[in-house]
């Protein structure tokens, strides 16, 4: 037997935020790899780059406080992975991995300085061993990180690309 898939299109839907950035950078990915998307955006829509698109799918929190949205998206969600360019954790993405564990949920923190060439390995284990069929993908905003967007869709596609193959 070969090994087994950490997700599936059919199975597997990615939540996150809205905000530009890692959050935008995984809706996108869903939407291009038909994976369901969703998730919790602030009242208003609001994101540092002005309103959310309609075409993501998202319901708005009844504040226009982004901590409610970050607390509901790690709520709602099985496991979460920060995805970052920097090795440390700051501002809301420490915040996620604070909730993610009050919610004791399971979190990987995924830094592009320090896994360089293994993220997609990393997050394709991480996904095994814990087997969510909601996966809140959260980081930095593209104002704190400018280059944390290409990073999550090079991860997300790694992973997708090697189920793809084995399937």
């Amino acid at each position: 037997m070969g090994k087994e898939m950490p997700i599936t299109k059919g199975d597997m839907k990615i939540i996150s935020g809205g905000q530009a950035g890692a959050d935008r950078a995984a809706l996108d990915f869903a939407i291009a790899y038909g994976i369901a998307h969703g998730g919790w955006c602030p009242k208003g829509r609001m994101a540092e780059d002005g309103p959310v698109a309609a075409r993501y799918q998202l319901m708005e929190t009844p504040t226009d406080d982004p901590i409610q949205r970050t607390e509901w998206n790690v709520r709602d969600s099985e496991a979460t992975v920060i995805l970052s360019i920097a090795p440390q954790l700051s501002g809301g993405s420490r915040k996620t991995a604070e909730l993610a564990a009050k919610y004791q949920k399971p979190w990987l923190h995924l830094s592009r300085e320090v896994e360089r060439t293994g993220a997609s390995t990393k997050l394709d284990e991480f996904l095994l061993k814990h087997r969510p069929n909601i996966l809140n993908v959260a980081g930095p905003r593209r104002s704190e990180e400018p280059d944390v967007g290409a990073f999550v869709l090079e991860v997300l596609e790694g992973v997708w690309t090697k189920c793809l193959k084995n399937q």
